[in-house]
């Protein structure tokens, strides 16, 4: 008997298929996704772990500036991401470090843009449309609508799958109370924009628990804009992806913008910036920890039969990639000074030429080194 639970979910903690009565309209789509599919979502999501926990590690002995941990949004962000097609647009927030890879980033250009060398990463156009990190928390949610207008005013809906788009844009809890993400639901609900918003609740902005941030389920809030709002278990990637498909299908065929909410987890600090024992407890922590969506996965396959040779090469080519990113980061060199006053302006300013003069004057000024 299916239950009554709202939230979307189709396999449980224990892997089993035990969907809730909301998976309904999504569950002929989970049901097409077969062995090879659900093998290639654990692949994504254990590489993605790898990357991530690599690079904290970096983080922590001194190569980089900053790092944004992604540990336990896994199955969130690797279900949505497959779930777009190759012309969708995706913009992110700052720790969609599943996304990117997903859409061919390179994890050392992640690492190079968090140590503070680069401006912005990777060109969109030569990675699957996926746009450079925002931190400004919720400002690429008007990014996203303002390119999603585009499309609605420039390229009517052609009917044909593979050639009309669809913007698919991340944020996360605290980025509600945040006026550019509401301005952004007006604007796409107003236009009608080909775009779904995915919300990743992680239930804590930095140290303010969603509880304090909202009063109603964060779905809500899609029908006071005028779209369709749905809540997902963010740790099943069944149901993230099927989801996703079915309102990025209807976000091309012109039936409008709709609202993701995404339950689940930062297992981790919000940044390396960050000390959450400071404001959550064991308990929550363990009570997630038992939920992880790897875990849910890797339980879901083995009841399909697959065998422990695919997780151990799964494993072994996640340990590959994690070297590969350290030795890689370790041999990234400082750009030139210069690099800051470049492409400022299209053409020559008279302002960035005095500015780098005077730091050239100024370094030079240190004299020679003792």
């Amino acid at each position: 008997m299916a239950s009554t639970d709202p939230t979307v979910r189709i396999i449980g903690d224990d892997g089993v298929i035990a969907p809730t009565e909301a998976a309904e309209p999504y569950l002929e789509r989970a049901a097409a996704l077969d062995e090879e599919r659900l093998v290639g979502f654990l692949t994504d999501m254990v590489h993605t772990r790898a990357v991530d926990v690599e690079a904290a590690n970096l983080q922590r002995q001194g190569h980089l500036a900053l790092w944004a941990p992604s540990y336990g949004q896994e199955a969130a962000q690797i279900g949505s991401s497959r779930a777009a097609r190759a012309q969708d647009a995706i913009f992110p927030a700052y720790r969609e470090h599943g996304v990117a890879l997903v859409r061919g980033v390179d994890p050392v250009d992640i690492v190079r843009m968090m140590r503070g060398v680069t401006h912005g990463g990777w060109d969109p156009a030569a990675h699957g449309n996926f746009r450079p990190y925002t931190l400004v928390i919720g400002s690429q949610t008007l990014h996203a609508t303002g390119y999603a207008m585009g499309i609605r005013l420039d390229a009517p809906v052609s009917g044909d799958p593979e050639r009309d788009e669809a913007v698919l844009v991340y944020f996360g809890d605290g980025a509600t109370a945040q006026g550019d993400t509401n301005e952004a639901f007006v604007f796409a609900a107003s236009y009608q924009t080909p775009q779904v918003f995915f919300l990743q609740n992680n239930h804590w902005a930095i140290s303010v628990p969603v509880t304090r941030q909202s009063r109603t389920p964060l779905y809500k809030r899609a029908s006071g804009f005028g779209m369709p709002g749905v809540q997902v278990d963010g740790n099943d990637v069944l149901a993230v992806f099927a989801v996703t498909g079915a309102l990025l299908d209807d976000a091309r065929a012109g039936r409008g913008p709709a609202l993701i909410e995404a339950l689940t987890y930062r297992i981790g600090a919000h940044t390396t910036a960050d000390d959450p024992t400071k404001y959550r407890t064991d308990e929550e922590l363990a009570e997630w920890t038992a939920r992880d969506p790897l875990l849910r996965l890797r339980r879901h396959l083995e009841q399909r039969s697959v065998g422990a040779e695919v997780f151990e090469r799964i494993d072994a080519e996640a340990a590959d990639i994690a070297s590969d990113l350290r030795r890689k980061v370790l041999a990234v060199q400082d750009p030139p000074r210069s690099l800051l006053f470049e492409h400022v302006y299209h053409e020559p300013h008279p302002l960035i030429a005095a500015e780098q003069a005077w730091l050239t004057d100024y370094e030079a000024s240190y004299g020679e080194s003792s």
